[in-house]
């Protein structure tokens, strides 16, 4: 698998909440988290971003232990600091201290210097009939893109 094929995405994301601005940062990362992040082995479920003390961390990202990890392996649920400059920071806490609203990553990708990058969105949290118009909107384009497709 290229580095460019890494894309792991948090598919519940875009479902359960609507996403305004988005930011791209930085993920503070040992040796073996990044081999097993290129290796394709992550997961975003149940993952939430928090600020503390000026600083973002992302809360319940798992990447998986490294197979050809030794005893220097990492742990694979830990807290991990995100790099935003301090105005995205701001931005952030003002959007986040509103009710309703939170920090979601939505994606884990590598840029093309082979750096690890993560995706975060402001989103709002969606109520049930907002889910149902989403659902209802998805089938209509599939059917649409099906109609034009025959």
């Amino acid at each position: 698998m290229n580095a460019k094929d890494i894309n792991i995405k948090n598919k519940k994301a875009r479902f359960d909440y609507e996403i305004g601005d988005t930011y791209t940062a930085g993920i503070v990362l040992t040796g073996t988290e990044i081999k097993s992040l290129r290796d394709g082995r992550a997961s975003l479920v149940d993952t939430y971003c928090l600020i503390e003390n000026g600083e973002v961390w992302v809360k319940g990202m798992n990447i998986s232990e490294y197979s050809f990890g030794s005893y220097n392996n990492h742990v694979a649920r830990r807290d991990r600091k995100l790099l935003l400059n301090r105005k995205e920071i701001a931005k952030l806490q003002k959007a986040a201290e509103d009710p309703g609203y939170t920090i979601v990553p939505l994606k884990v990708f590598i840029n093309d210097r082979g750096l690890a990058k993560m995706l975060i969105g402001v989103g709002r949290g969606k109520k049930q009939y907002d889910k149902r118009q989403s659902i209802r909107e998805r089938e209509d384009k599939r059917n649409i893109d099906r109609m034009f497709k025959k």
